[in-house]
């Protein structure tokens, strides 16, 4: 398992304004089989991108190599 990755802040448009993202991909694979989009919970229950059980989960998907893209619902502070 790795944790080697690039990672890349984005910002993503949308009608309701823009929202901030984080997207990590593994580094030296061209075209991983499959990808990961992980959500927080709802932000009107504090729930951000780096909600401590979203930032985990992103990073044991990251461990396996796997793309990971996270962002925030409510857009950007």
């Amino acid at each position: 398992m790795s944790s080697s990755h690039d990672s890349r802040n984005l910002f993503l448009g949308g009608p309701a304004g823009r929202l901030e993202a984080i997207l990590w991909t593994p580094t030296g694979v061209a075209r991983p089989p499959l990808a990961a989009v992980v959500c927080h919970p709802h932000p009107l229950y504090s729930g951000t991108m780096h909600n401590k059980v979203v930032y985990q989960t992103a990073k044991s998907l990251d461990a396996l190599g796997i793309p990971v893209l996270r962002f925030n619902f409510r857009g950007q502070d």
